[in-house]
């Protein structure tokens, strides 16, 4: 009796979970998300997404950048929804711990002995619309040349101006 409750204990979780897969259609490999159709809160597709994200930290998920992680699974989220892409509008303000994701590939290597973990991420990002920025205080601070810098982010005077002029303008401001 006892096996015949746990067999169907594990067929009733093996099929739950079976329809949660992770998964990462528009970004691929990057901000995974597991697909609910059936649940209360969901993206309004009448709603245009502007979005302002504050990418500081040096911290990683998997490998690159947890800021652009984040920007890749909010991409996921919305495209699982099926928003439109044209009603998403994504900002991101790098700075502090997180400038020195901005290098291109010479420059990083150069600086940390490896290959820069986030450019792919940040291609796939600015093909999706993803205008990425840098700071160019923090640059500065750096000692880091816009000639420096790869061909995915711009520079921007201040991540301060970023955030605020975006907010003004009506993006949501994402950490």
């Amino acid at each position: 009796m006892r096996r015949g409750i746990f067999f169907s204990f594990l067929c009733f979780v093996s099929m739950y979970s079976a329809g949660q897969e992770l998964e990462s259609k528009i970004i691929q490999g990057y901000g995974k998300i597991r697909n609910y159709e059936d649940i209360e809160v969901q993206p309004d597709s009448e709603l245009e997404y502007k979005m302002v994200f504050d990418l500081k930290s040096e911290k990683e998920k998997d490998g690159v950048n947890e800021g652009l992680v984040k920007i890749a699974r909010t991409l996921n989220l919305l495209g699982a929804a099926h928003i439109e892409p044209s009603k998403i509008k994504i900002v991101a303000a790098i700075h502090g711990g997180a400038t020195p994701l901005a290098l291109k590939e010479d420059k990083y290597q150069e600086k940390y002995g490896k290959p820069n973990p986030n450019l792919e991420l940040m291609r796939l990002l600015r093909e999706q619309g993803v205008e990425l920025f840098v700071c160019a205080q923090a640059t500065a601070a750096m000692g880091i040349a816009d000639s420096d810098l790869n061909s995915f982010v711009k520079p921007a005077l201040s991540a301060l101006i970023v955030l605020s002029n975006y907010q003004l303008n009506g993006y949501a401001l994402l950490p």
